[in-house]
């Protein structure tokens, strides 16, 4: 019998929010990359574009400022996402995704604390 399996879901990630219509934005995503659903997001002060947010650098994307809420191909060029902004909201641990630099429970810290300032709060949930 074959094996069936779903890609991640914004279900996977969210597990709270208090309204919707408050705590999503629509951002402008950094070409170059296939962001999936629960990409933690830093902005580049100089373009106010998203990209995966990184564990060094000085372009501004260093600090997590958003959830990416659905899968989005941007490898051919820049697109739009749907992100969670600010809380109240909770998300899952296990579903969020980081940036290769963000490689030790050091730097995953950092991006968790960087959540929690904007009322994101990461929770280990089923």
């Amino acid at each position: 019998m074959p094996v069936l399996t779903q890609p991640p879901t914004m279900g996977d990630v969210l597990k709270y929010e208090v309204n919707p219509n408050y705590t999503r934005e629509t951002v402008p995503l950094l070409e170059g990359t296939a962001y999936p659903v629960g990409s933690v997001l830093g902005r580049i002060t100089a373009s106010g574009k998203y990209k995966l947010a990184t564990s060094g650098g000085t372009d501004g994307a260093q600090t997590a400022g958003a959830v990416l809420l659905h899968a989005v191909d941007a490898t051919p060029g820049d697109a739009v996402g749907v992100v969670l902004m600010r809380g109240p909201a909770i998300v899952s641990r296990a579903a969020l995704a980081y940036d290769g630099t963000v490689d030790d429970a050091t730097k995953i810290t950092t991006k968790i604390s960087q959540l929690a300032a904007l009322g994101i709060i990461v929770r280990d949930t089923a």
